[in-house]
């Protein structure tokens, strides 16, 4: 059914035929599920540009969090490599020393 026009008639032919009270029922059970599916459809574009924006507001907080993580993952790794360096600065100016005193 194209338009709300086409309706009338059949429901008219629907009544003229009498049809049994299980055919009114699927009838009316099928009426009720279209009408259902136009509200959910309506509800969903009413809606859908402040889902969007949430969404996009989720997305950028998700990223933020991951660039901190990896920030903090950066950050400890090159903290092991400095001590690592420290140690072997403090080796070398032993050696030195060591090679002052031996000569």
């Amino acid at each position: 059914m194209e338009t709300v026009q086409e309706l009338i008639p059949l429901v008219k032919e629907l009544i003229g035929q009498k049809p049994s009270r299980r055919l009114v029922k699927v009838y009316v059970l099928g009426g009720v599920l279209a009408l259902f599916g136009v509200v959910l459809v309506l509800v969903e574009t009413v809606c859908s540009p402040f889902t969007a924006a949430s969404r996009l507001r989720d997305e950028e907080a998700a990223v933020a969090e991951l660039r901190a993580a990896r920030e903090r993952q950066a950050l400890q790794t090159q903290a092991p490599q400095e001590k690592g360096k420290q140690h072997e600065a403090t080796l070398c100016s032993r050696a030195l020393a060591h090679r002052q005193h031996a000569s």
